[in-house]
């Protein structure tokens, strides 16, 4: 049996009547999860169900059906609420989905009619509406199979990433001792159950440490859509659920940062925050430690089960993404690219297995006492027209620190100097931006610097293709929309020089 499994049987059998997750209309015990677990798991058996869809909001009946798919060895495939239906449709087909759970049953019926699929609607389970797909055509998984992820990486279509079981244990373990996780911890799910950081991180390690996972609808920790944001909220559900343990977008922590610093009360039970998922600035983090708040940056890829490296209370250095997990080994190309064995995923589906070590896309390299810094992605960074190469992420990643500018996406491939599209953040003027940028160049050398700008028509988002699900860039896509007006700058710049 699984290394979860086992560990919630021993809790319902020694301490049954702790909490194991919280809702939001309701707690369940250990000795309730175990129960229910089996029960559900015993359902998804005799309706023979080959592969699991899972598209639902956080909650009770997402983690259930979670474990339940794990107790009767069924595949899982989340998907995320913020695909697109184009990207839904092509995940079910793709992964080969016979049966579907929702708690969406309009919007999932709706999609599955636009695309001529057959359904049949067999009521409810685990609290979720249960679809079979009966005409699902089969699709050969690697061996040892236990969740499909879907990132979306660097086009439209995603690409499923088959995880064995034991891969997702062996980092849930890694975090339990990293993060020091005890039984008395309460850890709050701010991000969806469907990216595979919260699901491990905040479900597995939890029942791990014997621990309470507060699983609330997003919109009630303030998370709407791929990208909205409401920072109320997520403080009074730290306040109110005395949380002890979350995990951060980087723009959740800058939004938390600043209520710190505009005078609002900061939870005062936090013990740790781990933050990752993008680039987080040395100078975010420091505001953060001034404000008392326990936050640790992070490194991961869907491709090794979440979470790579991590800082800790114990080795915690500025400017690092941590020290690589125990179970991970780091080595490099010779371009500086980061290379990672010992928590290789089973392959995307539909390809050949990876072999190790996998190449991440990321630059970086290790410092004399261990710890792993990024750099950029290898395929991002480029070169300007005078030999310098420049990781656009670390020029962004400080001008996103302004107030006044919401998102940056920074170009010079070949060019004289770096210009970028710029999202303004609501109230703030053109004159605004432009101070805000200066500031920026003050602390940047002089081939990173942002020498001219152009105003972006509306955000980087999911829905236009213009961000991936996990808050990176689409650079060729921004590149696509601005580039006329971005070789204008070039050449306005030009007729200026003459």
């Amino acid at each position: 049996m699984s290394m979860l499994l086992r560990k919630l049987q021993q809790m319902a059998s020694v301490s049954p009547e702790r909490i194991a997750l919280q809702g939001a209309h309701g707690a369940w015990s250990y000795d309730m999860l175990n129960q229910f677990v089996a029960k559900v798991a015993a359902d998804l058996a005799a309706h023979d169900v080959r592969v699991l869809g899972l598209l639902a909001d956080n909650g009770l009946p997402w983690v259930l059906a979670d474990l339940s798919a794990m107790r009767a060895q069924v595949p899982l495939v989340p998907l995320p609420l913020f695909f697109s239906p184009q990207q839904m449709l092509h995940a079910l087909r793709d992964a080969g989905v016979d049966a579907l759970l929702t708690d969406q049953p309009q919007q999932a019926v709706a999609l599955l009619q636009s695309a001529g699929v057959e359904f049949r609607m067999l009521g409810e389970l685990c609290g979720l509406q249960l679809i079979r797909l009966p005409n699902a055509a089969f699709r050969p998984l690697p061996q040892d199979t236990a969740k499909i992820t879907y990132t979306s990486g660097t086009s439209g279509e995603p690409k499923g990433v088959c995880l064995s079981l034991a891969q997702m244990e062996t980092v849930a373990a890694s975090l339990l001792d990293a993060s020091q996780a005890q039984s008395a911890d309460r850890h709050l799910c701010l991000t969806p159950l469907s990216t595979l950081l919260e699901n491990i991180g905040g479900i597995y390690t939890p029942i791990l440490a014997g621990a309470c996972a507060c699983v609330l609808p997003l919109q009630q920790v303030g998370l709407s859509g791929a990208s909205g944001f409401d920072v109320v909220r997520m403080l009074l559900a730290l306040h109110e659920h005395k949380i002890s343990s979350a995990i951060m977008a980087p723009q959740m922590l800058q939004a938390l940062v600043g209520a710190g610093e505009s005078g609002v009360f900061m939870p005062t039970g936090l013990r740790f925050v781990a933050v990752g998922g993008a680039p987080v600035s040395p100078q975010l983090l420091q505001r953060a430690r001034m404000l008392d708040l326990p936050v640790f940056e992070g490194y991961g890829l869907s491709e090794c089960a979440s979470v790579v490296a991590l800082n800790t209370p114990l080795a915690n250095r500025a400017g690092s993404v941590g020290r690589p997990l125990p179970h991970i080994a780091v080595s490099f190309s010779d371009e500086g690219e980061i290379l990672l064995s010992g928590s290789a995923f089973l392959g995307y589906l539909g390809q050949e297995c990876q072999v190790q070590p996998w190449p991440t896309g990321d630059l970086g390299y290790l410092d004399e006492d261990g710890f792993l810094h990024l750099v950029g992605r290898r395929k991002s960074m480029f070169i300007t027209s005078f030999g310098r190469n420049v990781a656009p992420e670390w020029v962004e990643r400080e001008l996103i620190l302004h107030p006044a500018i919401a998102q940056a996406a920074v170009f010079g491939e070949s060019r004289p100097f770096n210009a970028a599209v710029i999202v303004a953040r609501p109230g703030y003027s053109g004159i605004q931006i432009a101070a805000a940028v200066q500031s920026v160049n003050r602390m940047l050398p002089d081939y990173a610097q942002v020498s001219d700008w152009l105003l972006a028509d509306a955000p980087f988002t999911l829905s236009n293709q213009q961000l991936t699900a996990n808050g990176r860039l689409r650079r060729d896509a921004i590149l696509a929309m601005y580039g006329s007006a971005l070789a204008a700058l070039y050449q306005e710049e030009m007729h200026v020089v003459l």
